[in-house]
Order: structure tokens, then sequence, then C-alpha cells
């Protein structure tokens, strides 16, 4: 007499394999550090925006996520801007901020 396999066979070797994989993965994922992006923010920059429009700006220096100095300003009116590091008028607005936030 031939032994037929059962319907519920399939669906719990699916199951065993999906949990194997689930702890798999949760135990290479216990040690890595968190980190949100692994790529520059910045893909175009601006030269400049008025000093005027700019709420804030945030310099994040080269790492292993990016190899350039990025410059992102958030404007008053919530939108951000990439700017260029090198453009003169960016080395101003960053002094000047760098500066307001020193001052206060």
């Amino acid at each position: 007499m031939a032994r037929t396999a059962t319907p519920a066979a399939p669906r719990l070797l699916r199951a065993a394999l999906l949990l194997l994989l689930l702890v798999a993965a949760g135990r290479r994922a216990a040690g890595a550090p968190v980190v949100t992006e692994l790529r520059c923010h910045c893909l175009q920059t601006v030269q400049g925006i008025h000093f005027k429009n700019i709420q804030n700006v945030e310099v994040t220096a080269p790492g292993p996520h990016c190899g350039q100095t990025e410059v992102i300003a958030t404007l008053k009116n919530g939108q951000e801007a990439c700017l260029n590091p090198e453009a003169p008028l960016v080395k101003k607005i960053v002094d000047k901020m760098l500066n307001k936030g020193s001052s206060s």
C-alpha cells in the first residue's frame, strides 16, 4: 500500500522554512548598526538661496554613506534644498548661520 501525502504536509514544510529564514535573518541583524541611508542625500545642488528664506542649515561631513560634504538648507516654507558647499555664497550662509547659533 502506497502512502499518500496529506494536504497539510506542504503547508507545514513551508511554515517551517519560513520560520527558519526569519530566525536566521533576526540573528544576522541583531549585531548590525542601524543606518538610515547608505547614499548621498544631495544628488543635485544649487549655488545659493537668499538668506532670508532659510530657517536652518545642516552640514554633513563626508563619511561611509557619502564621500562629499553636504549642505542642506531647510527653508521657511518647509522645503529642503541642497546647496553647493564650494559656492562662495553658500560658505557665507553657513558662516552666518553658525555665528547666529553661537551668539544666542
